[in-house]
């Protein structure tokens, strides 16, 4: 079993929605989507190849990459990180998160959805309860900001109980990027302001002191991002600057309460991952079907040369006990 924990799907009906709303435009192969909605420039292209809304295409690749469960969450593209109507983002995301749901249907323990939050809205605790007992999701994923809230807001406090009292896997990915204007160019967004964000993002959650009052099941997309390397620089400033002395703990100790997906694309840093946290502490991650994706998934967890014990682990093992369904 390979359970690949890090995976994304635009289904056609969240995609003919946006059309029709104005907020979206398919054709060659990539779709421009509303800055509201996308955190992108205006008319940026973003890649739709056919595995995005193709569940054939999927499971053929699937089959080819031995990846033998996809748990599949939307893209960051239409999640609103920034955007102004709370209402605008909220609809998005039901509607994305129904897509979701239909698109995997008669595939479950294959292909699962994790129900996606819309983040810094009313709504965030309502979807996240209807995506898990309604929609039958093996768990929820959230940005890294929601209408331009940052994930420490007090708005989030009720969202944070409720999946730590559910004890649900949380598929942390970044929707937003910091540095603006200077990420402009080499597609930079996604190359370096993604893995960025995330560090930023879950030290405000581990300086917020949300991550000691919620005992929180979160995973972080691409390895974490910088935030690993980040870790002693943490400490120090927890320990010797008094307005970052927040939590009864040094930074370290939360983020080996964390797990880490494998999408970070280079055997060193992955073994990093393993002495820093634990094999027990990371999952399978591919980021399936954008072009900065693991095609190998396999080869990966391979080429650490972990004993059995620890590569099951990775693979299959401690995900099984982890998710909602």
């Amino acid at each position: 079993m390979i359970v690949d924990v890090h995976a994304h799907a635009l289904p056609i009906p969240l995609l003919d929605w946006l059309s029709g709303q104005g907020l979206a435009e398919v054709g060659d192969g990539v779709v421009r989507i509303d800055p509201q909605l996308s955190a992108m420039p205006a008319g940026a292209p973003i890649p739709l190849p056919a595995a995005q809304y193709d569940l054939e295409v999927r499971l053929a690749d699937l089959q080819r990459t031995g990846v033998t469960r996809q748990l599949v969450s939307l893209p960051p593209f239409v999640t609103g990180a920034d955007a102004r109507d709370a209402d605008l983002v909220a609809e998005t995301v039901r509607r994305g998160n129904d897509a979701l749901a239909e698109f995997a249907a008669g595939h479950h323990g294959v292909v699962d959805p994790l129900g996606f939050v819309p983040l810094g809205t009313s709504a965030a605790v309502a979807e996240a309860k209807r995506c898990l007992d309604e929609l039958g999701c093996a768990g929820i994923a959230i940005g890294t900001r929601g209408v331009g809230r940052e994930l420490d807001a007090p708005e989030h406090e009720p969202l944070w109980e409720f999946l730590a009292e559910r004890r649900v896997f949380v598929f942390l990915h970044p929707n937003s990027v910091p540095g603006g204007g200077r990420l402009a160019d080499y597609w930079l967004p996604q190359l370096a302001g993604f893995p960025m964000e995330t560090a930023v993002a879950v030290s405000r959650l581990i300086l917020g002191g949300v991550l000691e009052r919620h005992r929180l099941t979160l995973c972080l997309a691409h390895g974490g991002g910088c935030l690993p390397a980040l870790q002693g620089r943490l400490d120090l400033g927890w320990s010797r600057k008094p307005v970052a002395h927040t939590t009864p703990y040094p930074p370290s100790e939360y983020l080996r309460r964390l797990y880490y997906d494998t999408a970070t694309f280079s055997t060193p840093l992955l073994r990093r991952l393993v002495e820093d946290f634990g094999a027990d502490h990371l999952l399978v991650g591919t980021d399936y079907p954008f072009e900065l994706a693991d095609t190998d998934p396999i080869s990966t967890v391979a080429a650490l040369g972990l004993a059995d014990g620890e590569r099951t682990l990775i693979e299959e093992g401690t995900i099984a006990g982890l998710l909602h369904t």
